[in-house]
């Protein structure tokens, strides 16, 4: 998976989700052991620094890049709030890499039953 984007899994991501995505050989960061208590700010900041796509439950990134006007990373991956089994994410995730050209660039929703994709903003995809 040379071309499998990078990931940064926010400290609410699910650990058994960030396992089976590193076990498929996807390159996660996860912000609970690299920068625990970090900042919604510090963490969409590392991920655009690295080029990674951020993996959150934090609906406070979609104010951060359409209302703050901030730099967002390549992409924003928000789930929402539903009784996901602590794996599922992973599978979802999974499913968004095999269209990575579409994902990029967006602020995507995810829920068990949709996909939604909406365009970053220029001022903030291009920082």
């Amino acid at each position: 998976m040379t071309d499998t984007p990078k990931l940064l899994a926010n400290e609410n991501f699910p650990a058994p989700a960030v396992r089976a995505l590193r076990e498929r050989g996807i390159d996660v960061l996860w912000v609970r052991e690299c920068m625990a208590g970090a900042d919604d700010i510090l963490v969409m900041a590392r991920a655009r620094a690295e080029g990674r796509w951020l993996l959150t439950y934090d609906r406070d990134y979609g104010e951060l890049v359409y209302s703050r006007h901030l730099p967002a990373p390549p992409a924003v991956i928000y789930f929402r709030q539903e009784a996901y089994p602590p794996p599922r994410p992973a599978a979802l995730v999974l499913e968004l890499l095999e269209r990575a050209d579409r994902i990029a660039g967006a602020f995507v929703v995810v829920s068990e039953s949709s996909v939604r994709l909406k365009r970053l903003p220029e001022s903030a995809a291009n920082g």
